[in-house]
C-alpha cells in the first residue's frame, strides 16, 4: 500500500504532521515533486479556466501522482467557529473526486475541523482504520505527528524571530500563505530574489498562528478567513521591525484580493508592493519591479541606491 501526497496547498503548511503520521504507522508514501512547469501545464489542463493558480497546481500534481500510488491523499480542512475557509479548501475532495472520475484512482479522505482537537483525532483514527492499522498504532502516531508539527512550527516562529533580531541587511516581510511561499514556482523566485539583492526575506506564515489570529482582532473584526487572519497579525506584529513588505498572491485569487486591499489601506507609513504569479512563465517583470522596490527602501534607510 502506497499513499500519494500531492506536493500542493495545506502540504507546505502540516507536512510534518501528515509525514510523520504515515511514518509511525508503517505505511508508505510518494510525495510529488517540486511544482514545474509540466504540472502547472497539467493542472491548467485539468482546471477550468477561473480556478486560481494553487488550484491548478494542486490538480497537476495529482495527475502526476496518480498512476504512481494506490491512493491518494486529499484532505479537506475547515474552521467552524468564528472564521471561514476559502472555499478550495472544503471542496478540495469533491474538487478531485469529478476531475478524475474517468480515471481509476482511490481517494485517502481526511475531514477536519480545526476549531475542534477531538474531530481532528477521530479523522487520524478513521483514516488509520482504512489503511488497516491498529488503533492503539494509531494513537501513539497522532500523538507522535502533533509533537513533530509542535517543534518545527516552534523552530520556524524562533528562527524568524533571531533574524528580525540579529540581522543588519533590509528586512522585507513577505506577506503570502503556506501554499505559495513554499511552492518551487510561486514563492522560491521570490525569495531568491530578495536575497540576491542583499534583503532578508521574514516569512508572516512562519509567525505563530494562534498569537497572529488574536493579534488580527485589533485590526479588523470583519475579516472572515482564518488564514488570511493569520498573516494580517503577523504583519501587525513585525510591521515596526520590518523596512518594507511584498504581498505576494496568486491569480485570481477572491480572499486576497480583498485582504491586500485592507493593507495597502491600513498599513501606510512603509513601502508595499503587490507580486500576482499566474500560469505564465519568466519571472523578469517581478525581479525588475523588486530591484526598484529594494532602491525605494534603501533611499528611505539612508543608503545607497543598487
Amino acid at each position: 500500500m502506497v499513499v500519494g501526497i500531492p506536493r500542493a496547498m495545506l502540504f507546505y503548511k502540516y507536512e510534518k504532521l501528515w509525514t510523520t503520521f504515515f511514518d509511525e504507522i508503517g505505511v508508505k508514501y510518494v510525495i510529488s515533486p517540486e511544482t514545474n512547469r509540466e504540472i502547472i501545464n497539467r493542472g491548467a489542463n485539468l482546471a477550468i479556466d477561473e480556478s486560481c493558480l494553487p488550484t491548478k497546481i494542486l490538480l497537476g500534481h495529482i495527475d502526476y501522482l496518480k498512476d504512481k500510488c494506490d491512493m491518494v491523499f486529499v484532505p479537506r480542512v475547515e474552521f467552524s467557529c468564528g472564521y471561514k475557509m476559502c472555499t478550495k479548501f472544503l471542496s478540495q475532495p469533491d474538487l478531485v473526486k469529478n476531475t478524475f472520475r474517468d480515471d481509476d484512482i482511490k481517494l485517502l479522505f481526511y475531514n477536519v475541523d480545526k476549531n475542534k482537537p477531538h474531530k481532528e483525532r477521530k479523522a487520524f483514527y478513521k483514516m488509520g482504520k482504512y489503511l488497516g492499522v491498529k488503533r492503539s498504532q494509531v494513537k501513539y502516531a497522532y500523538i507522535m505527528a502533533k509533537q513533530a508539527q509542535m517543534f518545527y512550527e516552534m523552530f520556524r516562529a524562533q528562527n524568524q524571530q533571531r533574524l528580525l533580531e540579529e540581522t543588519s541587511k533590509i528586512k522585507v516581510l513577505v506577506v503570502a500563505h503556506a501554499y505559495n511561499i513554499g511552492d518551487k514556482y510561486v514563492g522560491e523566485p521570490i525569495i531568491k530574489a530578495l536575497k540576491n539583492l542583499g534583503c532578508e526575506p521574514i516569512i508572516a506564515e512562519y509567525t505563530n498562528a494562534n498569537e497572529c489570529i488574536q493579534i488580527s482582532c485589533g485590526v479588523s473584526k470583519t475579516l472572515p478567513w482564518a488564514y488570511n487572519r493569520h498573516l494580517l497579525g503577523a504583519l501587525e506584529k513585525h510591521y515596526n521591525d520590518v523596512d518594507g513588505v511584498v504581498l505576494l498572491t496568486t491569480f485570481p485569487c477572491g480572499p486576497d484580493s480583498m485582504f491586500n486591499d485592507l493593507i495597502i489601506r491600513k498599513y501606510k507609513k512603509k513601502p508595499i508592493i503587490t507580486l500576482t504569479v499566474d500560469t505564465q512563465d519568466g519571472t523578469a517583470g517581478i525581479e525588475t519591479r523588486l530591484e526598484s522596490f529594494i532602491d525605494i527602501l534603501n533611499f528611505k534607510k539612508g543608503g545607497a541606491v543598487q
